[in-house]
Protein backbone atom coordinates (compact mmCIF):
# COMPACT_ATOMS: atom_id res chain seq x y z
CA UNK A 1 0.00 0.00 0.00
CA UNK A 2 0.79 3.43 -0.57
CA UNK A 3 1.12 6.82 1.68
CA UNK A 4 -2.14 8.14 0.04
CA UNK A 5 -3.61 4.55 1.73
CA UNK A 6 -2.11 5.19 4.93
CA UNK A 7 -3.87 8.71 4.92
CA UNK A 8 -7.54 6.93 3.62
CA UNK A 9 -7.09 4.62 6.58
CA UNK A 10 -6.88 7.27 8.81
CA UNK A 11 -9.63 9.38 7.08
CA UNK A 12 -11.96 6.01 7.15
CA UNK A 13 -10.87 5.83 11.19
CA UNK A 14 -12.73 9.43 11.77
CA UNK A 15 -15.94 8.35 9.34
CA UNK A 16 -16.34 4.93 10.55
CA UNK A 17 -16.79 6.66 14.31
CA UNK A 18 -13.70 4.38 15.25
CA UNK A 19 -11.70 7.85 16.58
CA UNK A 20 -15.13 9.03 18.26
CA UNK A 21 -15.59 5.91 20.43
CA UNK A 22 -12.28 6.00 21.39
CA UNK A 23 -12.17 9.76 22.24
CA UNK A 24 -15.47 8.87 24.69
CA UNK A 25 -13.69 6.12 26.71
CA UNK A 26 -10.97 8.23 26.96
CA UNK A 27 -13.07 11.48 27.73
CA UNK A 28 -15.91 9.55 30.56
CA UNK A 29 -12.17 8.48 32.73
CA UNK A 30 -12.16 11.64 35.38
CA UNK A 31 -8.42 12.83 35.46
CA UNK A 32 -8.61 15.99 37.17
CA UNK A 33 -4.49 16.48 38.48
CA UNK A 34 -5.49 19.79 39.66
CA UNK A 35 -7.87 17.88 42.03
CA UNK A 36 -6.54 16.29 45.87
CA UNK A 37 -6.42 12.65 46.18
CA UNK A 38 -6.92 11.78 42.22
CA UNK A 39 -3.53 8.96 41.97
CA UNK A 40 -6.21 5.87 41.02
CA UNK A 41 -8.54 7.68 39.14
CA UNK A 42 -5.16 9.02 37.63
CA UNK A 43 -3.11 5.87 37.14
CA UNK A 44 -6.61 4.04 36.00
CA UNK A 45 -6.28 6.03 32.43
CA UNK A 46 -2.94 4.62 31.53
CA UNK A 47 -3.72 1.17 32.77
CA UNK A 48 -7.14 0.70 32.04
CA UNK A 49 -7.05 3.01 28.73
CA UNK A 50 -3.82 3.63 27.40
CA UNK A 51 -1.89 0.50 27.59
CA UNK A 52 -4.16 -2.01 26.08
CA UNK A 53 -4.67 0.52 23.42
CA UNK A 54 -0.78 0.86 22.66
CA UNK A 55 -0.01 -3.12 23.65
CA UNK A 56 -2.43 -3.64 20.56
CA UNK A 57 0.17 -1.63 18.10
CA UNK A 58 3.18 -3.54 19.70
CA UNK A 59 4.20 -1.47 22.62
CA UNK A 60 5.86 -3.17 25.63
CA UNK A 61 4.27 -0.08 28.69
CA UNK A 62 6.04 0.35 31.52
CA UNK A 63 4.17 2.13 34.25
CA UNK A 64 6.57 4.68 36.56
CA UNK A 65 5.14 6.19 39.85
CA UNK A 66 6.13 10.12 39.62
CA UNK A 67 9.39 10.73 42.11
CA UNK A 68 7.20 14.00 43.37
CA UNK A 69 4.90 11.98 46.65
CA UNK A 70 0.99 12.45 45.67
CA UNK A 71 1.31 13.31 42.23
CA UNK A 72 0.31 11.60 38.85
CA UNK A 73 2.20 8.42 37.31
CA UNK A 74 3.90 8.22 33.75
CA UNK A 75 3.83 5.79 31.26
CA UNK A 76 6.84 4.72 28.77
CA UNK A 77 5.51 2.33 26.17
CA UNK A 78 8.46 1.30 23.32
CA UNK A 79 7.54 -0.53 19.99
CA UNK A 80 11.53 -1.71 18.52
CA UNK A 81 11.62 -3.03 14.63
CA UNK A 82 15.12 -2.39 13.98
CA UNK A 83 18.43 -0.75 15.57
CA UNK A 84 19.24 0.97 12.20
CA UNK A 85 15.77 2.91 11.99
CA UNK A 86 14.79 6.43 13.26
CA UNK A 87 13.69 6.68 16.44
CA UNK A 88 10.32 8.93 17.35
CA UNK A 89 9.85 9.53 20.83
CA UNK A 90 5.96 11.12 20.86
CA UNK A 91 4.33 12.26 24.08
CA UNK A 92 0.65 13.76 25.56
CA UNK A 93 -0.63 14.27 28.99
CA UNK A 94 -3.85 12.17 29.96
CA UNK A 95 -4.99 14.50 32.58
CA UNK A 96 -7.12 17.74 32.54
CA UNK A 97 -8.05 20.75 34.40
CA UNK A 98 -11.09 20.47 37.04
CA UNK A 99 -14.13 19.29 35.25
CA UNK A 100 -16.97 21.91 37.53
CA UNK A 101 -20.00 20.53 35.66
CA UNK A 102 -22.31 22.97 36.63
CA UNK A 103 -20.81 25.89 34.48
CA UNK A 104 -21.39 23.47 31.30
CA UNK A 105 -23.99 24.67 29.23
CA UNK A 106 -26.82 22.78 29.45
CA UNK A 107 -27.42 19.68 27.99
CA UNK A 108 -23.33 18.99 28.03
CA UNK A 109 -21.07 16.87 30.59
CA UNK A 110 -17.40 17.05 30.79
CA UNK A 111 -17.20 13.37 31.21
CA UNK A 112 -19.42 12.98 27.55
CA UNK A 113 -18.81 13.69 24.63
CA UNK A 114 -21.35 15.35 23.18
CA UNK A 115 -21.67 15.86 19.24
CA UNK A 116 -23.41 19.34 18.01
CA UNK A 117 -22.20 19.76 14.70
CA UNK A 118 -18.66 20.43 13.78
CA UNK A 119 -17.68 20.92 18.17
CA UNK A 120 -17.57 17.52 19.78
CA UNK A 121 -17.31 18.86 23.37
CA UNK A 122 -15.94 17.09 26.21
CA UNK A 123 -13.34 17.67 29.24
CA UNK A 124 -9.99 16.95 27.52
CA UNK A 125 -10.94 16.02 23.90
CA UNK A 126 -8.75 19.23 23.21
CA UNK A 127 -6.55 18.82 26.02
CA UNK A 128 -5.05 16.84 25.36
CA UNK A 129 -6.71 13.17 25.14
CA UNK A 130 -7.89 13.73 21.67
CA UNK A 131 -4.35 14.97 20.69
CA UNK A 132 -2.49 11.84 21.12
CA UNK A 133 -5.30 9.61 20.16
CA UNK A 134 -5.05 11.19 16.77
CA UNK A 135 -1.32 10.45 16.87
CA UNK A 136 -2.26 7.17 18.33
CA UNK A 137 -4.66 6.52 15.26
CA UNK A 138 -2.51 8.32 12.50
CA UNK A 139 0.22 5.62 13.62
CA UNK A 140 -1.91 2.52 13.64
CA UNK A 141 -3.33 3.70 10.04
CA UNK A 142 0.56 3.40 8.79
CA UNK A 143 1.12 -0.22 10.58
CA UNK A 144 -2.17 -1.37 8.61
CA UNK A 145 -0.85 0.12 5.37
CA UNK A 146 2.76 -1.13 5.81
CA UNK A 147 1.70 -4.68 6.58
CA UNK A 148 2.29 -4.43 10.41
CA UNK A 149 5.32 -2.18 10.11
CA UNK A 150 6.10 1.29 10.57
CA UNK A 151 9.75 1.48 9.43
CA UNK A 152 10.95 3.36 12.59
CA UNK A 153 11.01 2.93 16.06
CA UNK A 154 8.55 4.62 18.64
CA UNK A 155 8.63 5.58 21.82
CA UNK A 156 5.49 6.77 23.99
CA UNK A 157 5.33 8.65 26.85
CA UNK A 158 2.03 9.63 28.49
CA UNK A 159 2.42 12.15 31.83
CA UNK A 160 -0.91 12.50 34.27
CA UNK A 161 0.16 15.99 35.38
CA UNK A 162 0.56 18.57 32.94
CA UNK A 163 -2.15 20.63 34.43
CA UNK A 164 -0.60 20.59 37.62
CA UNK A 165 3.01 22.32 36.52
CA UNK A 166 4.13 18.42 34.88
CA UNK A 167 5.61 17.88 38.48
CA UNK A 168 8.22 14.95 38.17
CA UNK A 169 8.49 15.29 34.26
CA UNK A 170 12.09 16.71 34.54
CA UNK A 171 13.17 14.10 37.02
CA UNK A 172 11.74 11.38 34.92
CA UNK A 173 13.34 12.65 31.81
CA UNK A 174 16.78 12.15 33.08
CA UNK A 175 16.76 8.74 35.13
CA UNK A 176 14.68 7.33 32.25
CA UNK A 177 17.09 9.34 29.28
CA UNK A 178 18.53 5.81 28.12
CA UNK A 179 14.87 4.78 27.76
CA UNK A 180 13.75 7.55 26.16
CA UNK A 181 16.49 8.33 23.53
CA UNK A 182 15.13 9.51 20.67
CA UNK A 183 16.40 11.13 17.30
CA UNK A 184 13.10 13.26 17.09
CA UNK A 185 10.34 14.66 19.59
CA UNK A 186 7.05 14.48 17.37
CA UNK A 187 4.09 15.75 19.77
CA UNK A 188 0.87 17.59 19.65
CA UNK A 189 -0.76 20.05 21.96
CA UNK A 190 -1.75 23.63 22.25
CA UNK A 191 -4.06 25.45 19.45
CA UNK A 192 -3.06 25.83 15.69
CA UNK A 193 -3.27 29.32 14.37
CA UNK A 194 -6.48 29.14 13.01
CA UNK A 195 -8.90 25.97 12.83
CA UNK A 196 -8.60 25.89 9.39
CA UNK A 197 -4.69 25.97 8.81
CA UNK A 198 -2.05 23.18 9.56
CA UNK A 199 0.52 24.57 12.10
CA UNK A 200 3.88 23.48 13.36
CA UNK A 201 5.96 24.76 16.27
CA UNK A 202 9.26 24.30 17.15
CA UNK A 203 9.80 25.53 21.03
CA UNK A 204 7.60 27.55 23.37
CA UNK A 205 8.27 30.75 25.33
CA UNK A 206 9.67 30.42 28.68
CA UNK A 207 7.85 32.01 31.75
CA UNK A 208 8.71 33.74 35.06
CA UNK A 209 6.22 34.58 37.56
CA UNK A 210 6.80 36.93 40.85
CA UNK A 211 5.68 39.20 43.42
CA UNK A 212 6.04 42.93 44.03
CA UNK A 213 5.42 44.05 47.28
CA UNK A 214 4.93 47.11 49.52
CA UNK A 215 4.86 46.56 53.15
CA UNK A 216 4.99 50.47 55.03
CA UNK A 217 3.17 50.24 58.38
CA UNK A 218 0.19 48.60 60.14
CA UNK A 219 -3.20 49.20 59.67
CA UNK A 220 -4.44 52.13 57.52
CA UNK A 221 -4.89 55.80 58.43
CA UNK A 222 -7.62 57.94 57.76
CA UNK A 223 -7.02 59.23 54.50
CA UNK A 224 -8.55 62.96 55.15
CA UNK A 225 -5.93 63.21 58.22
CA UNK A 226 -3.09 61.89 57.20
CA UNK A 227 -3.37 61.49 53.21
CA UNK A 228 -0.24 63.65 51.82
CA UNK A 229 1.80 62.39 54.64
CA UNK A 230 1.78 59.19 54.54
CA UNK A 231 3.83 57.25 51.86
CA UNK A 232 0.69 55.41 49.68
CA UNK A 233 1.62 51.86 48.92
CA UNK A 234 -0.56 51.81 46.21
CA UNK A 235 0.87 54.85 44.74
CA UNK A 236 4.79 53.92 45.28
CA UNK A 237 3.72 50.00 43.36
CA UNK A 238 2.25 51.26 40.24
CA UNK A 239 5.09 53.80 39.69
CA UNK A 240 7.69 50.83 40.35
CA UNK A 241 5.48 48.87 37.60
CA UNK A 242 5.67 52.05 35.49
CA UNK A 243 9.61 51.90 35.34
CA UNK A 244 9.87 48.22 33.91
CA UNK A 245 6.93 48.33 31.59
CA UNK A 246 5.64 51.45 30.03
CA UNK A 247 2.15 52.75 29.69
CA UNK A 248 1.61 51.33 25.73
CA UNK A 249 3.17 47.99 27.05
CA UNK A 250 6.76 48.31 26.19
CA UNK A 251 9.64 46.89 28.38
CA UNK A 252 11.61 49.02 29.95
CA UNK A 253 14.28 47.45 31.56
CA UNK A 254 16.86 45.76 29.72
CA UNK A 255 17.29 43.03 31.62
CA UNK A 256 13.99 42.27 30.76
CA UNK A 257 14.39 42.39 26.99
CA UNK A 258 15.51 39.44 24.83
CA UNK A 259 18.17 39.83 21.86
CA UNK A 260 16.95 40.63 18.62
CA UNK A 261 15.03 38.63 16.28
CA UNK A 262 16.91 36.37 14.30
CA UNK A 263 16.84 36.52 10.52
CA UNK A 264 15.17 33.40 10.08
CA UNK A 265 12.47 33.37 13.03
CA UNK A 266 11.82 37.03 11.44
CA UNK A 267 11.53 35.54 8.29
CA UNK A 268 8.54 32.84 8.96
CA UNK A 269 6.64 34.84 11.70
CA UNK A 270 6.33 36.93 7.97
CA UNK A 271 3.89 34.70 7.11
CA UNK A 272 1.61 34.54 9.96
CA UNK A 273 -1.20 36.70 11.43
CA UNK A 274 -2.23 36.38 14.42
CA UNK A 275 -6.11 36.57 15.40
CA UNK A 276 -7.82 35.86 12.52
CA UNK A 277 -10.54 33.39 14.22
CA UNK A 278 -13.56 35.22 14.81
CA UNK A 279 -13.56 34.27 18.58
CA UNK A 280 -10.55 36.06 19.00
CA UNK A 281 -10.09 39.20 21.15
CA UNK A 282 -9.19 42.62 18.43
CA UNK A 283 -6.15 42.93 19.19
CA UNK A 284 -5.26 46.71 20.69
CA UNK A 285 -2.68 48.87 17.75
CA UNK A 286 0.16 50.31 19.12
CA UNK A 287 0.26 48.18 22.17
CA UNK A 288 4.13 46.33 23.23
CA UNK A 289 7.09 46.63 21.69
CA UNK A 290 7.35 49.45 18.74
CA UNK A 291 8.23 48.75 15.66
CA UNK A 292 7.17 44.55 15.70
CA UNK A 293 4.52 43.10 13.63
CA UNK A 294 1.57 41.32 15.80
CA UNK A 295 3.44 38.16 15.26
CA UNK A 296 7.10 39.31 16.41
CA UNK A 297 5.38 40.49 19.26
CA UNK A 298 3.70 37.19 20.89
CA UNK A 299 6.12 34.47 19.05
CA UNK A 300 9.35 36.71 18.87
CA UNK A 301 9.50 38.81 21.83
CA UNK A 302 9.28 39.28 25.39
CA UNK A 303 6.13 40.75 27.59
CA UNK A 304 5.70 41.71 31.34
CA UNK A 305 2.44 41.50 32.18
CA UNK A 306 0.12 42.32 35.48
CA UNK A 307 -1.31 39.27 36.16
CA UNK A 308 -2.54 40.86 39.60
CA UNK A 309 -2.85 44.06 41.55
CA UNK A 310 -4.30 44.47 45.71
CA UNK A 311 -4.45 47.87 47.36
CA UNK A 312 -7.10 48.04 50.23
CA UNK A 313 -9.95 46.06 49.71
CA UNK A 314 -10.94 46.90 45.96
CA UNK A 315 -14.83 45.68 46.62
CA UNK A 316 -15.23 47.57 50.00
CA UNK A 317 -12.91 50.78 49.45
CA UNK A 318 -12.60 53.03 52.87
CA UNK A 319 -11.54 56.57 53.41
CA UNK A 320 -7.90 55.42 54.61
CA UNK A 321 -4.29 55.43 53.11
CA UNK A 322 -3.72 51.46 52.87
CA UNK A 323 -0.84 50.00 54.60
CA UNK A 324 0.76 47.59 51.60
CA UNK A 325 0.07 46.55 48.13
CA UNK A 326 0.93 43.95 46.44
CA UNK A 327 1.26 42.54 42.41
CA UNK A 328 1.87 39.58 40.84
CA UNK A 329 3.58 40.14 37.31
CA UNK A 330 5.00 37.46 34.76
CA UNK A 331 7.52 38.04 32.17
CA UNK A 332 7.17 35.87 29.17
CA UNK A 333 10.22 35.30 27.40
CA UNK A 334 11.86 33.70 24.62
CA UNK A 335 15.49 32.62 23.67
CA UNK A 336 18.11 34.16 24.80
CA UNK A 337 16.41 35.90 27.99
CA UNK A 338 18.86 35.57 30.80
CA UNK A 339 15.79 34.34 32.97
CA UNK A 340 17.38 33.11 36.19
CA UNK A 341 18.95 37.10 36.04
CA UNK A 342 15.18 38.48 36.03
CA UNK A 343 14.73 38.87 39.66
CA UNK A 344 17.95 40.14 40.57
CA UNK A 345 17.91 42.80 37.43
CA UNK A 346 14.20 43.78 39.29
CA UNK A 347 15.98 44.44 42.14
CA UNK A 348 19.07 46.18 41.19
CA UNK A 349 16.74 48.85 38.78
CA UNK A 350 13.70 49.26 41.60
CA UNK A 351 16.75 49.98 44.30
CA UNK A 352 18.65 52.47 41.05
CA UNK A 353 15.34 54.03 40.46
CA UNK A 354 14.41 55.03 44.49
CA UNK A 355 12.22 51.75 45.16
CA UNK A 356 14.09 50.40 47.29
CA UNK A 357 10.85 49.43 49.93
CA UNK A 358 9.34 47.60 47.25
CA UNK A 359 10.19 43.93 47.38
CA UNK A 360 10.70 41.19 45.08
CA UNK A 361 9.55 38.06 45.75
CA UNK A 362 10.15 34.78 43.87
CA UNK A 363 6.39 32.64 43.72
CA UNK A 364 6.35 29.07 43.97
CA UNK A 365 5.49 28.55 40.50
CA UNK A 366 7.93 26.18 38.17
CA UNK A 367 9.92 28.28 35.74
CA UNK A 368 9.04 26.80 32.44
CA UNK A 369 12.88 27.64 30.31
CA UNK A 370 12.09 29.03 26.15
CA UNK A 371 13.06 26.70 24.20
CA UNK A 372 13.01 26.84 19.91
CA UNK A 373 14.48 24.47 17.37
CA UNK A 374 16.26 26.41 14.96
CA UNK A 375 13.91 27.10 11.66
CA UNK A 376 16.80 26.19 9.47
CA UNK A 377 17.13 22.67 11.05
CA UNK A 378 16.31 19.50 8.22
CA UNK A 379 13.51 18.28 10.29
CA UNK A 380 11.81 21.69 9.94
CA UNK A 381 11.85 21.80 6.27
CA UNK A 382 11.18 17.81 6.56
CA UNK A 383 7.73 18.56 8.42
CA UNK A 384 6.62 21.45 6.39
CA UNK A 385 6.78 19.49 3.52
CA UNK A 386 5.01 16.54 4.66
CA UNK A 387 2.47 18.38 5.96
CA UNK A 388 1.59 20.04 3.05
CA UNK A 389 1.77 17.31 0.26
CA UNK A 390 -0.81 15.49 2.99
CA UNK A 391 -2.84 18.39 3.22
CA UNK A 392 -2.55 20.52 0.12
CA UNK A 393 -2.41 23.75 2.48
CA UNK A 394 1.12 25.77 3.61
CA UNK A 395 1.25 25.08 6.94
CA UNK A 396 2.11 28.33 9.57
CA UNK A 397 5.12 27.60 11.12
CA UNK A 398 6.07 29.49 14.78
CA UNK A 399 9.42 29.16 15.92
CA UNK A 400 7.86 28.64 19.66
CA UNK A 401 4.23 28.88 20.98
CA UNK A 402 3.58 32.31 22.79
CA UNK A 403 2.87 29.99 25.92
CA UNK A 404 4.17 27.80 27.65
CA UNK A 405 5.04 23.76 27.95
CA UNK A 406 7.88 21.72 29.57
CA UNK A 407 9.52 21.26 26.24
CA UNK A 408 13.05 21.53 27.64
CA UNK A 409 12.58 18.37 29.44
CA UNK A 410 12.99 17.04 25.64
CA UNK A 411 14.74 19.60 23.73
CA UNK A 412 17.69 19.76 26.81
CA UNK A 413 17.66 17.11 29.14
CA UNK A 414 17.14 14.62 26.25
CA UNK A 415 18.67 16.81 22.93
CA UNK A 416 16.29 16.17 20.90
CA UNK A 417 15.29 18.17 17.61
CA UNK A 418 11.37 19.08 19.07
CA UNK A 419 8.42 19.79 16.43
CA UNK A 420 4.71 20.01 17.75
CA UNK A 421 1.82 19.59 15.40
CA UNK A 422 -1.15 20.99 17.50
CA UNK A 423 -5.26 20.07 16.80
CA UNK A 424 -6.95 22.17 18.06
CA UNK A 425 -7.77 25.75 17.62
CA UNK A 426 -7.83 28.69 19.16
CA UNK A 427 -11.25 29.00 20.39
CA UNK A 428 -11.88 25.66 22.14
CA UNK A 429 -12.58 26.49 24.86
CA UNK A 430 -9.36 24.62 27.07
CA UNK A 431 -9.46 24.72 30.94
CA UNK A 432 -13.05 26.36 30.43
CA UNK A 433 -16.68 25.34 30.50
CA UNK A 434 -17.76 23.74 27.42
CA UNK A 435 -13.97 22.83 25.66
CA UNK A 436 -14.33 21.29 22.70
CA UNK A 437 -12.61 19.24 19.44
CA UNK A 438 -13.61 20.62 16.21
CA UNK A 439 -14.49 17.62 13.61
CA UNK A 440 -13.22 18.87 10.35
CA UNK A 441 -9.39 19.91 11.36
CA UNK A 442 -9.40 15.85 13.59
CA UNK A 443 -10.37 14.35 10.02
CA UNK A 444 -7.47 16.47 8.95
CA UNK A 445 -5.22 16.17 11.56
CA UNK A 446 -5.54 12.35 11.30
CA UNK A 447 -4.63 12.25 7.70
CA UNK A 448 -1.80 14.64 7.83
CA UNK A 449 -0.24 12.82 10.86
CA UNK A 450 0.13 9.63 9.36
CA UNK A 451 1.52 11.08 6.17
CA UNK A 452 4.31 12.63 8.79
CA UNK A 453 4.61 8.92 9.94
CA UNK A 454 4.87 7.77 6.94
CA UNK A 455 7.42 9.81 5.47
CA UNK A 456 9.35 9.36 8.35
CA UNK A 457 9.28 5.55 7.36
CA UNK A 458 10.88 6.74 3.76
CA UNK A 459 12.79 10.07 4.18
CA UNK A 460 13.43 9.84 7.82
CA UNK A 461 16.52 7.95 7.31
CA UNK A 462 18.45 11.05 5.14
CA UNK A 463 17.55 13.75 7.36
CA UNK A 464 18.93 11.92 9.98
CA UNK A 465 21.77 11.50 7.94
CA UNK A 466 21.88 14.92 7.11
CA UNK A 467 21.58 16.24 10.59
CA UNK A 468 24.58 13.65 12.07
CA UNK A 469 26.75 14.78 9.00
CA UNK A 470 26.04 18.41 9.92
CA UNK A 471 27.28 17.67 13.33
Amino acid sequence: MSRRDAIGLAHRHFDDGGFLAGLREAVALPTESQAPDQGPALAAYLTRFITPLVSRLGFQTRLLDNPIPERGPFLIATRHEGADLPTVLTYGHGDTVRNYPEQWREGLHPLAVTVEGERWYGRGTADNKGQHLINLGALEAVMQARGGTLGFNVKLLIEMGEEAGSPGLHEVCRAESAALAADLLIASDGPRLEAARPTMFLGSRGGVTFELVVNLREGGHHSGNWGGLLRNPGTVLANAIATLVDGQGKILLDGLRPPPIPVGVRAALSDITVGGDPNAPEIDEGWGEPGLSPAERVFGWNTLEVLAFKCGDPDGPQNAVPPSAKATLQLRFVVGTDWQGVLPAVRAHLDANGFPMVEVRATRGEVFRATRLPVEDPWVTWGLASIEASTGKRPALLPNLGGSLPNDAFSEILELPTLWVPHSYPACAQHAPNEHLLGPPTREALGLMAGLFWDLGETGPAVLAERRAAG
